[in-house]
């Protein structure tokens, strides 16, 4: 369940990148056509990936529900760090991408 909380996070975050407005927030640019639509197809495949680890990890039934909870955690995650801490918003995306690995290695 944790690689699919990190991989959920992180496509989360991607696809807020992806947008003009939290892009000029977090690194101080508006992201161009290209940039966009490669962080929104990021933050697609993330989000499916994530789906894929939580039903490797319990199935069908249970996978489904994880899913759908790790999608609502992350979510409320960053909603409620971008106004408030967004450069630990954006750390922590970078951080779960890094520890992916490592989570689908003890996963595995």
């Amino acid at each position: 369940m944790l690689l699919a909380l990190l991989l959920c996070y992180a496509g989360f975050s991607a696809l807020c990148l992806s947008m003009p407005r939290h892009h000029d927030e977090l690194l101080g640019n508006k992201p161009s056509v290209r940039r966009a639509r490669v962080l929104k197809l990021a933050g697609w495949l993330l989000l499916g990936l994530s789906l894929w680890a939580a039903v490797a990890a319990h199935g069908w039934s249970f996978g489904l529900v994880d899913w759908f909870a790790v999608l609502m955690l992350s979510a409320l995650a960053l909603v409620l760090l971008l106004p408030y801490r967004p450069r630990l918003a954006l750390a922590l995306a970078g951080l779960s991408l890094l520890a992916s690995p490592v989570a689908a290695w003890a996963q595995g």
